[in-house]
């Protein structure tokens, strides 16, 4: 563990690194019960923030999470001459995906690899940073790069999720840890944390994600000034030879099948949205996906696996659950129900309603009175072609049974990346609407023809984990190429109660960032061509425009000190985008430029223009190899490269696209893989899982695509798919 400390003002101590699976690995007794002035937050002024327009206290604003602001002095008439006041640069070119915390003119602020940094929210001057030392390897473990979505600020005390499991508590003062936890139950398994933990009633609460290569999820709640362990809530069932941890895994037991869907792990992990209800003392936990997707496989007479892909309501004291509603009953698609979760008061059908709202990955956005769960609406927001409609009656989806792959593959709409993702939404709930980053990213589903007898499916330990054949993906792209939707994103403005779209935005691409809303009239979001923009909420018109040369992800806020309002964002795209070098974004452009900045009506700092990254593909070695070798690369490749490395071997910036490898590097591919020689940048060694044959394989068909993609560009088309024909 390394902890920087840059402003002379502060001092640090020693540090403890050490952890326990129970308990905390805390500092004397005497150190726990301090209290620093410095982001000393509580419910009450999370609760109030509304009376504290300039701070942005927790994750989406307050306990709300509407991720609304008031301010306005940024508005319709000043945002021509809004300009960059300063920016910083995160030192590292993997995803940004935080909500900066910002309090009393301190900025709190998470960045990959579970870092995190205290700087002047006016200035940009680093106070202290903290790096949790998570091991570089465990990249490997994640879905979805080394990416975090932010810390939480109580008490004097900083709360960050590590990437490798760890919940950590530092002194929001001066960075020095207080205590730490292990919040893993099985180590052996792919588990990692990447979402921002939440705070109340004195407790951090804290999911972990891991699904896809076969974990089974729970959502835990520790105790803010020590970290014991309160509770823990399993969203899907054990081993069924054991007793149930909790009451509510006989109800969910029932709803699965057979007796092998605790060995796939079932899934179900929280790793987004954790959201406080003081009204209610509740804790709302959105649920991911099955595991392995395909619920032929893991609930073989089916049954709707509660609580996948659900919306699940807690006792926030004891982890009781009092309710839940389940967007994606028997889920076979990863329609993961961890999205936002916003809380308002609304009129519904004429009269006042405490709901909650929610946008998940399936395509329809669901209104919910909170206080029991019932179903109020349920429209869908995007294309979506899985499901004809939801029955408000049952609270059930239509699935339209054309879409079903079990039989054959199926273009299906949304695709695995959900019409909406983990990128925030803003409810704006004086003008009735929603302002949601939405996407039409379709999948081509289909089950590998081995696995159509579904109990010969095995887990496979070290890779992804979904029942879907990834081997031969890129084929099935090409093979039905004819019938794919168009993909693309768009920003929407959306009336969850009628279900109508008062205006859209259209994308570029279809994976953009997150969204802030404000009274000044704003709709702030940055793009995956690297524009950060505002739009007149009124009508979606363009206001403003800055070039920030990198693809976004991350959510802006905005936050006012000395009577200056102030807007932030980071730039850094990636995480979870398998097509991300399939269309030329910025990060593709110029490389994913991780930075941190903040505007103000007049600034005027300048960023350094780029420039753009030289991607000729070299000129290939002459290799003779048969097709059905690279075919067989092909395979492999999908199984446990392309989620990192992008289908076809074409990345989308933040990780190396290996058609670029000079002769140099084609030499030591073999080491890289097996040996981890680059395993202190985040390339894990595969010799658990992967053969020197199996690499060398991989090897071929890098240089394959390599080839073919070099001979596209320099106008020779006629190259048959994936054969090096000129070599044989």
């Amino acid at each position: 563990m390394k902890i920087a400390v840059i402003s002379v003002l502060l001092s640090l101590g020693a540090c403890d690194n050490s952890t326990s699976t129970d308990q905390a690995a805390q500092k004397p007794e005497a150190k726990q019960n301090e209290t620093s002035i410095v982001g000393n937050i509580t419910d009450e002024r999370i609760i109030n923030h509304d009376g504290e327009p300039n701070n942005w206290m927790s994750y989406g604003l307050g306990y709300e999470e509407q991720r609304f602001s008031p301010l306005k002095k940024i508005n319709k008439n000043t945002i021509k001459k809004l300009g960059l006041e300063w920016h910083l640069d995160m030192g590292t070119n993997r995803a940004q995906e935080a909500t900066p915390i910002v309090v009393d003119g301190i900025m709190f602020v998470s960045s990959a690899w579970s870092k995190v940094f205290a700087i002047k929210a006016k200035t940009g001057e680093i106070l202290w940073q903290y790096d949790p030392d998570v091991p570089k390897d465990w990249s490997r473990r994640a879905c979805c790069d080394a990416v975090n979505r932010g810390v939480a600020v109580y008490q004097g005390h900083v709360y960050v999720g590590t990437l490798d499991g760890r919940l950590i508590a530092l002194d929001a003062g001066s960075g020095e840890e207080v205590w730490q936890v292990d919040t893993l139950i099985d180590r052996n398994r792919f588990y990692t944390i990447t979402g921002a933990p939440r705070v109340a009633k004195g407790k951090v609460f804290i999911g972990n994600g891991g699904a896809e290569f076969g974990v089974r999820g729970y959502v835990t709640a520790y105790d803010a000034k020590t970290g014991k362990q309160a509770w823990r809530f399993f969203t899907v069932p054990g081993d069924p030879a054991l007793p149930f941890e909790h009451p509510e895994l006989e109800l969910a037991a029932a709803s699965w099948s057979g007796n092998e869907y605790w060995k796939f792990g079932g899934g179900g992990t929280v790793w987004n949205s954790i959201v406080y209800d003081p009204d209610f003392n509740q804790l709302y936990i959105g649920v991911g996906n099955g595991s392995p997707w395909t619920r032929a496989i893991r609930s073989p007479d089916g049954g709707d696996n509660l609580f996948l892909s659900s919306i699940v309501a807690l006792d926030a004291d004891s982890g009781k659950m009092n309710w839940y509603y389940q967007t994606t009953p028997g889920d076979n698609w990863d329609y993961t129900a961890v999205q936002d979760i916003a809380l308002a008061e609304i009129e519904v059908d004429g009269e006042q309603r405490k709901v909650l709202m929610q946008a998940p990955k399936n395509g329809f956005f669901y209104v919910l009175d909170r206080s029991n769960g019932k179903l109020l609406r349920a429209h869908p927001y995007s294309l979506v072609t899985w499901a004809t409609h939801v029955d408000l009656e049952s609270g059930r989806p239509v699935e339209n049974p054309d879409y079903s792959y079990l039989e054959k593959e199926k273009w299906v709409l949304p695709g695995s990346a959900g019409a909406h993702n983990w990128q925030a939404m803003s409810v704006d709930t004086e003008a009735g609407l929603v302002y949601i980053p939405t996407q039409e990213s379709p999948l081509i589903f289909a089950i590998a023809d081995e696995w159509k007898q579904f109990s010969s499916y095995k887990r496979n330990p070290g890779r992804w984990n979904i029942g879907l054949e990834m081997g031969r993906l890129a084929q099935l792209f090409i093979d039905n190429v004819a019938e794919q939707p168009t993909p693309g994103g768009a920003l929407k403005a959306f009336d969850p109660l009628t279900g109508e779209t008062k205006w859209t935005v259209r994308n570029p691409y279809y994976w953009n960032g997150g969204v802030l809303a404000t009274s000044g009239g704003l709709v702030f979001q940055g793009d995956a061509a690297g524009m950060f923009s505002a739009y007149d909420k009124e009508n979606g018109d363009l206001l403003w425009q800055f070039n920030t040369y990198t693809s976004m992800l991350a959510p802006p806020v905005t936050f006012q000190l000395d009577d200056t309002q102030y807007v932030s964002v980071l730039t850094g795209g990636g995480g979870a985008d398998l097509f991300g070098g399939e269309t030329e974004t910025a990060s593709t452009k110029y490389g994913n430029l991780g930075r941190l900045l903040v505007f103000k009506i007049g600034g005027n700092e300048k960023l350094p223009v780029p420039n753009a990254i030289d991607r000729i593909i070299p000129q290939q070695s002459v290799v003779v190899v048969s097709e059905n070798i690279i075919g067989e690369g092909e395979g492999l490749y999908n199984n446990y490269c392309a989620m990192c490395h992008g289908l076809l071997a074409r990345s989308g910036g933040s990780i190396p696209d290996l058609r670029l490898l000079t002769d140099g590097k084609h030499e030591i591919f073999s080491r890289v893989v097996l040996e981890g020689l680059l395993a202190t940048n985040g390339m894990a060694a595969f010799d658990d899982v992967l053969s020197l044959d199996e690499v060398e394989k991989i090897h071929h068909y890098v240089r394959a695509r390599a080839y073919e993609d070099r001979a596209v560009v320099l106008g020779n088309k006629e190259s048959a798919r994936l054969t090096w024909l000129s070599n044989q």
